[in-house]
């Protein structure tokens, strides 16, 4: 199951747990969560007060011929209109307020939090999923506080002191009044779980929406290479379809519910109309009494018809924070507990029978030791799943380890500070990642303390200047999302420049210059060289012209070593892993009977998990 799904508890009126965890965010504004129930008990009684003037004004002013007395009323009577859309005001505002300062609160804490998740949390969960919680369901909440909790509480206090006056005024005509209750209560019971039902469908659906759509926009290269525009569209259709069914059913629910409340309080209207005129023939009802159970009539079922809507609203609320609690609850965090920081790292680098799975049993990686002394370049060949990534990206503790041990300086990888590490690994990936902002953003990622001549230095040392220089703006020129505006080679070139302009000590190039033309190759080899001067360097690379001065090869296959040495050591193996490879880069004309022996290092395996 997806982690940050959850089945809904439909057999219960509300998950209490979920609503506690829920209240705890009001704790920073319980003075205002305190001054808006304040607000909602007044509102409910000034709302109730309205009709009980009326009843007195024509049982007592008209009936009675008083014109002072009347006037009186009638100003009372607009101080509390007046004072009734006042605190009307305040409530509705800061209902509103608090909801939208909590939903700050939770989607402050939900994004932290996910900053904290491992990447493998990442692999199996669909980034459009996480969207939705992040924004979607965030949003739901703070209607919880303005259209929910408060302006339930308030109708049902509202209903409360409405039969507090209608007993008070005459208590036959509350029960006329009330004797259409019970179907009422009904319909706004099945009312409530159809529309429940309906919006957690359509939840799904949202979910599955934002997954599509961001799946596919990301991938819309690949769509249109493979020009499959109208299936990716069929597809999209059907979910659409799904969405657009859940809503309808929504719809239904409401345009039947609504009319036939209104016909239950129409024929409760009748009944109290038809009784109190016989009263009034046999002299036993007040005019008053007529008129002010009239209007109580219309205030009480209006709140009976929008307890339902919120008592939907509200549940809709806890069914988002029972999926983000889960989310909240989750943890698969990266540990942070090692404490280590030295003020600079030596870049001695082991690894000492290390095993790695993403999914056990699926070693990903079997019984891998080598060691790199401070200064050394290491290099990594072997084909797609070999294990050449899943090394870097446990040096960087992306992913734990589920046997063995790594070290750094001799003390295991586990005891550093996360971000010293980190800051102390310069990576340059194969597949760079740019994000929308300027060339200047993406190098420095926001870290305010490097300055424009650290950024200019180290383009200077990867050959970069010249090409930054002549874009618009140089380093303020604005990085399309994902770098869309630059080439491969352009952006492989900021990512070099983002990964020195930290100085690491430990230089990690995952397959750096595959993607870059043998012009700008050469312009960044020699800075390459000069980058790795004095610093611990592995190196992957499907060109093995860039890693022929490495200090040590190895090659693996299928998460072992199978060969380890120097360029020229692997080449006197023969019928080796390495110069098998070797010569079919480099060896022109026609093939030996040994070279058209299939490569085992070749041979087809499984994608590498990423």
């Amino acid at each position: 199951m997806d982690p940050t799904t959850s089945a809904t508890k439909t057999g219960q009126v509300f998950d209490w747990a979920v609503l506690r965890r829920l209240l705890a965010y009001v704790r920073p504004y319980r003075r205002v969560f305190i001054g808006l129930i304040v607000l909602t008990v007044a509102t409910a009684v000034l709302g109730t007060l309205r009709p009980f003037l009326i009843q007195r004004m024509v049982d007592v002013s008209i009936e009675q011929g008083d014109v002072r007395g009347l006037n009186t009323m009638f100003l009372l009577l607009l101080v509390l209109l007046v004072g009734h859309a006042g605190v009307s005001y305040l409530q509705t505002y800061y209902g509103g307020w608090l909801g939208q300062y909590i939903v700050r609160d939770i989607r402050t804490d939900l994004y932290r939090h996910l900053l904290g998740l491992k990447l493998s949390f990442f692999d199996r969960t669909p980034i459009g999923v996480l969207v939705t919680r992040n924004i979607s369901d965030v949003e739901t909440l703070s209607d919880v506080f303005s259209e929910g909790l408060a302006a339930m509480a308030g109708d049902i206090l509202q209903l409360l002191f409405i039969m507090a006056f209608m007993f008070y005024i005459d208590w036959r005509l509350t029960l006329v009044s009330l004797s259409v209750i019970p179907p009422l209560l009904f319909s706004t019971y099945v009312f409530k779980e159809k529309v429940k039902a309906s919006f957690q469908d359509v939840r799904t659906a949202v979910a599955k929406l934002n997954s599509f759509v961001q799946e596919h926009l990301t991938g819309m290269n690949v769509v249109q290479i493979f020009n499959n525009e109208e299936r990716e569209f069929r597809k999209f259709e059907a979910i659409n379809k799904e969405h657009t069914a859940a809503n309808i059913r929504s719809v239904l629910y409401y345009s039947i519910y609504f009319p036939v409340a209104e016909v239950l309080g129409a024929i409760g209207v009748g009944l109290l109309v038809w009784y109190a005129a016989q009263g009034q023939i046999e002299g036993t009802i007040s005019k008053g009494a007529l008129v002010a159970f009239i209007m109580y009539n219309a205030l009480f079922f209006r709140p009976i018809r929008q307890i339902a809507d919120r008592f939907n609203t509200l549940q809709l609320g806890l069914v988002s924070t029972e999926r983000l609690l889960k989310l909240l609850d989750n943890r698969e965090l990266v540990a942070t507990t090692g404490t280590y920081a030295p003020a600079e790292l030596r870049g001695d680098v082991e690894f000492k029978h290390v095993k790695f799975a993403y999914n056990e049993p699926e070693w990903v990686l079997k019984d891998i030791s080598f060691h790199v002394q401070p200064g050394q370049t290491i290099a990594f060949v072997g084909a797609t799943g070999a294990g050449k990534t899943s090394i870097i990206n446990l040096l960087s503790r992306f992913y734990d380890i589920q046997e063995g041990s790594i070290c750094i300086d001799g003390r295991d990888l586990r005891e550093y500070d996360l971000s010293l590490l980190r800051r102390q690994i310069g990576i340059v990936l194969q597949d760079v990642f740019l994000f929308a902002g300027s060339i200047r953003d993406n190098i420095t990622l926001g870290n305010k303390t490097i300055t424009d001549d650290q950024i200019w230095a180290a383009a200077d040392l990867v050959g970069a200047r010249r090409f930054i220089e002549r874009l618009p703006g140089a380093l303020n020129y604005p990085v399309m999302e994902r770098g869309a505006t630059l080439s491969v080679g352009q952006r492989q070139l900021i990512s070099f420049v983002r990964a020195m302009v930290y100085q690491p000590r430990v230089i990690v190039l995952d397959e750096a210059t595959s993607s870059v033309d043998s012009e700008t190759e050469e312009l960044i080899q020699s800075a390459i060289e000069k980058l790795m001067q004095g610093r611990t360097s592995l190196v992957i690379a499907h060109r093995l012209s860039t890693i022929q001065k490495a200090n040590k090869i190895i090659v693996l296959d299928r998460g072992e070593i199978k060969e380890t040495g120097t360029h020229d050591e692997l080449l006197r193996i023969e019928n080796g892993y390495y110069a098998q490879l070797y010569r079919m880069q480099y060896v022109t004309g026609e093939p030996s009977a040994s070279d058209e022996k299939p490569l085992p290092i070749a041979q087809e395996q499984l994608p590498e998990a990423s």
